[in-house]
Formats: C-alpha cells, sequence, structure tokens
C-alpha cells in the first residue's frame, strides 16, 4: 500500500458530509483502469457510469452516494474494473465474498489486494476434465476423421447432473497451450466459471480440417468458391450431437444446446443454427466471416416456439468492414418482426479488439454467461 495517501485520507474523512454514505477504498495494485461500485443497488452492473469511484490517489478511490439515494436494507457489493473479468480478488488470487453494510451515512472504508486480469488467475482444482473423445472420429459425411474433445465440468465424475453443451470449432485453438496463434484458454477460464458458480457446461471441441478448413466452415458457392459445410453441419448435428447424448450427460433440447466459433468457425455455426433451428438454441459467433457471405438470408422456423439467443462480437481492429458487417448481420436478423420477437441478440463491441485469440478468449465467459445462465431478458 501507498502511505503516502494516510494524510489524503484524513482530509476526505474531514470533508464529509453527514448525510449519504461515503465508500474508501484503497488498494496495493493499481493501474490506468478505473473502478466502478457494482451491488444489489445497480442490479451489479460492471459498467454503471453512474457507480464509477474517483481516483483522488495512487491506489486511493472514494464515492459518495447521493443524500436521496435510495439504500436497500442490506447494500451488497463488489468492486471491479469494469468486468467480472477483472473483479476484486484476494492477495492470494482467491475470489472474495460479497461485501455488505447496512450504514447509509458515514464513512465505509474499504481495500482490494489484488484484481482479476482476463479472468485470470485461476484455481487448478477447479479445471474441467479433458477427455480425448477420439482422435480419429469417423467423419462419414466428409469421408474423413477428426480429433475431438470434450471438456467436462470439474465435478463431473462426483455429479449426477445433467449439462447444457457447447459445440465450438477449430479446437486447436481452445486450450492448447502449443498453439502457434495462441489459445482461447477455455479451460482456465471455465475453471474461474465453476469457483464463481456462474454455471457449468461441457464443451465439444472439434478441431479444424487443416487446409481443409476453409472448404468445411464454407457453405454452398461463395468468393471462396464451392464449400463442404453442408455436409460437415450435418455430421456435427446428425452424427456428432447423438453420440454426445449418448455418452455423456447433456441436456439434449435446444435451449441447452449451441454451437459456436470465430472467424470462419463463426460463420458455419451462423448456417448451423440456421439450418437447424430446431437442435441449436445458441449461437456464439465471434468476428465472424461475413464477408464471404454479405448476402446471407436469415428465416427463422415458425414451428420453433423458443427464442434463439446469440452473441456477436466483434474487434474495431480486425479490419476496416468488421464492425459494419457484424451491425448489418443484426439489423437483418431484426428486421422481420416475426424474426424479431424469435431471436435474442447480444451486440458485443471491442474498439481495439484484433481478429486474434486473446480477444475471443476474453468474450468466451461473457458469452456463455449470457447465452446459458443468465436469466434476464436481455
Amino acid at each position: 500500500m501507498n502511505f503516502d495517501n494516510t494524510s489524503n485520507t484524513l482530509d476526505l474523512k474531514g470533508t464529509i458530509i453527514k448525510t449519504g454514505l461515503h465508500i474508501i477504498l484503497t488498494t496495493d495494485e493499481d493501474d490506468l483502469r478505473p473502478v466502478y461500485f457494482s451491488g444489489n443497488f445497480n442490479d451489479w452492473d460492471t459498467q454503471d457510469k453512474e457507480f464509477v469511484m474517483e481516483k483522488i490517489g495512487s491506489g486511493l478511490y472514494h464515492f459518495k452516494f447521493t443524500h436521496d439515494f435510495d439504500y436497500p436494507e442490506t447494500l451488497l457489493y463488489k468492486f471491479t474494473k469494469g468486468d467480472w473479468s477483472e473483479v476484486e480478488i484476494d492477495r492470494n488470487g482467491n475470489r472474495t465474498e460479497n461485501r455488505s453494510t447496512k450504514k447509509h451515512t458515514g464513512i465505509q472504508n474499504e481495500h482490494v489486494s489484488r484484481w482479476r486480469k482476463n479472468w485470470l488467475p485461476f484455481k487448478p482444482s477447479y479445471l474441467p476434465q479433458v477427455l480425448l473423445i477420439s482422435d480419429e472420429f469417423e467423419i462419414t459425411e466428409l469421408n474423413r476423421t477428426r480429433k475431438i474433445w470434450a471438456l467436462l465440468p470439474h465435478d463431473y465424475d462426483t455429479s449426477h447432473e445433467s449439462y447444457p453443451v457447447m459445440y465450438l470449432q477449430d479446437a486447436q485453438n481452445l486450450f492448447n497451450e502449443n498453439t502457434e496463434y495462441g489459445n482461447w484458454e477455455i479451460d482456465k477460464k471455465l475453471a474461474v466459471m465453476s469457483e464463481y458458480k456462474i454455471g457449468k457446461i461441457i464443451i465439444i471441441a472439434i478441431e479444424h480440417a487443416e487446409e481443409d478448413r476453409l472448404k468445411e466452415y464454407n457453405v454452398g458457392k461463395t468468393i471462396l468458391g464451392k464449400g463442404q459445410g453442408k455436409k460437415y453441419i450435418r455430421f456435427v448435428t446428425k452424427t456428432l450431437k447423438p453420440f454426445v447424448d449418448t455418452n455423456f450427460r447433456t441436456k439434449t433440447d435446444r435451449a441447452n444446446t449451441g454451437i459456436g466459433g470465430s472467424s470462419m468457425g463463426a460463420l458455419i455455426s451462423i448456417f448451423s443454427g440456421l439450418r437447424y433451428p430446431k437442435v441449436f438454441g445458441k449461437l456464439m459467433i465471434f468476428s465472424p466471416s461475413l464477408w464471404v457471405k454479405p448476402d446471407m438470408k436469415i428465416k427463422v422456423d415458425e414451428d420453433v416456439t423458443e427464442d434463439t439467443k446469440i452473441y456477436l462480437y466483434a474487434g474495431g481492429d480486425e479490419s476496416d468492414t468488421m464492425i459494419e458487417h457484424v451491425k448489418k448481420f443484426k439489423d437483418r436478423a431484426i428486421a422481420n418482426e416475426f424474426v424479431k420477437d424469435k431471436m435474442k441478440i447480444n451486440l458485443s463491441i471491442n474498439k481495439e479488439g484484433k481478429h486474434n485469440e486473446t480477444y475471443w478468449s476474453d468474450e468466451f465467459p461473457k458469452a456463455i454467461e449470457w447465452l446459458f445462465f443468465n436469466t434476464k431478458d436481455n
């Protein structure tokens, strides 16, 4: 801690009017990210500009509630750097419990030792079980084989629960530490989600076809040529999903089944959701290669009575057209009133985001939480 702040704190206390609660926060680990105050008073919103703390010194922040603030009986809260991926942790990297106070006036002194960065650190005991389903899983639809993995909740063997399932493309880049371009670190992110009791899920990770990747993830005739995507989608839907549902404790309905990926893997995931809406109720779409099929038609099966949830992400530093394409896709998706009523789309844009695994890694837990474990109507 920076002890030079002592005089600042004393001066601050001397100026407080005894109407409303004043939070004084010190932290050992300081940087340029703003500190937000989130709790049961603002629906735990981590980027509520009404509750950003003012920095008054190195490692020293304060927040003053307005005189007419409507306090809950017990104020519950946490401090973040603007997201749950950057929430406070203790000196040993452990999660902290919700803070609380019944005060409505005076001073509440708080201290944060450390902050998470991009959801890390993680606890090894919460890491998912990584199971190689097969290194030569037969894809009869394409007359080839593929390596496929299952990431099971850390306590899968000791529980009797059934779990939702997310099918992800490009498994080589999801949790492999030796990959050329880095990886999403989904195993570590799932560990943090389990520790925070956000929710447990089974991930089925399908490796891509190396030199035939673009063919498999391309549907129909596009600027990339004639694709094999329809056959690939049929494999995931008609062959792989039944195998997974037979061999693992899964929730098999569309509301608990998702598909996702990034770039071309995101494009094939969009096509999967559109072609089989009765199978996939959740789509995780990161930086989709929409330039391949800019005239994509979006239709909704009128027999599907439940919503399709789409988490749509794009980075501002990926290409000149990425954000434009993604916004147009969203606009087309909700242009028809019937479609609008059947789709819930969460659009997430990082203006500094690049087209790589680091940014998709950061977005992954947010997408999983919103798609599967967020019960709010948003």
